[in-house]
């Protein structure tokens, strides 16, 4: 069948056979997110955006990027070296083995991080370096040792987000030139000694146990003031009470010494006389308040005196039932004012 066909013929379908193959394998479907860097006789060309792009073949082929991924096993992390054609420009993340770092105390871990990287120009990442990912591993690897190096432990965990936010800042002007752009860098765990382990929970113990007996101590220090201030109050409260009867018993001893002097008339010697029976009586009323303190007192007594001034109310013409209602009132009030409503009854 073939032999009757023309030359012709035969040549255009060769010629239409190799445009199918032509169109078939120059023909290439970018989806979103990702680019194809093109190389034309082993030069850079183009890249390729989303969409369906054409490129000729056998002259044009894509120039794949190398990346290290780790595949976790367990514990460990087997590295994988792969060649993509298709470049991934979506934020990816590199979670790479802890590496041992030394801080200025001279205290040993390990640490943990993680790298969140995006590509932002496939044909520097292509051709500015020749291990894109390997590179920026090794970069944060690097710069991690150099940041936490010049910390001290404690700094180390006080302080996180400022250490993942001086190695980012580092890592930034390198990897700009790989075409790659270093969205964060994220300090996972540490990783320490046993011993360094014992010492940090035996000081937060010792740091807890100060606090308790300082918020203790405050307690007791606020107690104390408020007890202090409590019996500040009250004395002085006791004191102003005392001011104050004090001021009404002159008052009342003052009224009773002025009604007294007004009942047994004017006169210097009216005045001595009552002067002297009031001193008197305030003599005799102290005898059983003194007798209190012992079995046996001896005071010297001038009875005298105490006569002298009750015959003083005889002389002033004042009957032996008026002196004896004035003793007697006297002495069941126990002061200046008995002797006073006596006087004036």
């Amino acid at each position: 069948m073939l032999s009757d066909l023309s030359p012709g013929l035969v040549i255009s379908l060769i010629i239409a056979l190799i445009a199918l193959i032509v169109v078939f394998k120059g023909l290439l479907i970018v989806q979103e997110s990702e680019v194809i860097v093109i190389e034309r006789l082993g030069a850079y060309n183009r890249t390729l955006q989303r969409g369906v792009n054409f490129i000729i073949p056998f002259l044009d082929k894509p120039r794949p990027i190398k990346m290290v991924r780790y595949k976790r096993h367990g514990a460990e992390f087997i590295p994988l070296m792969t060649h993509e054609a298709r470049i991934d420009l979506r934020e990816s993340v590199m979670d790479f083995p802890s590496q041992p770092v030394v801080t200025t105390d001279n205290v040993t871990v390990r640490i943990d991080g993680a790298i969140y990287f995006q590509i932002v120009d496939p044909a520097n990442a292509v051709y500015k370096i020749e291990n894109m990912s390997q590179a920026v591993e090794v970069l944060a690897k690097t710069t991690l040792r150099s940041v936490v190096g010049q910390m001290e432990l404690d700094k180390i965990f006080e302080s996180r987000a400022e250490v993942n936010a001086q190695i980012k800042e580092q890592m930034e002007e390198p990897a700009s030139k790989w075409g790659v752009a270093i969205n964060r860098i994220e300090v996972q765990d540490i990783e320490m000694p046993e011993e360094v382990k014992e010492a940090m929970h035996l000081q937060m113990s010792a740091e807890r146990r100060r606090r308790a007996t300082v918020t203790e101590a405050e307690g007791d220090k606020a107690a104390a003031i408020a007890k202090a201030q409590g019996q500040k109050e009250s004395a002085i409260l006791n004191a102003q009470g005392d001011k104050e009867a004090a001021i009404l018993r002159a008052q009342g001893e003052s009224r009773s010494i002025e009604l007294v002097l007004n009942s047994m008339g004017e006169g210097e010697k009216s005045s001595r006389t009552v002067i002297g029976y009031l001193l008197g009586q305030s003599y005799i009323s102290m005898l059983p308040e003194m007798a209190k303190n012992g079995e046996r007192i001896f005071v010297p007594y001038e009875s005298s005196a105490l006569l002298g001034a009750m015959g003083a109310f005889r002389d002033l013409n004042v009957d032996d039932s008026e002196i004896s209602n004035i003793a007697r009132r006297a002495a069941a009030t126990g002061g200046i004012a008995g002797a006073a409503s006596g006087a004036s009854s």
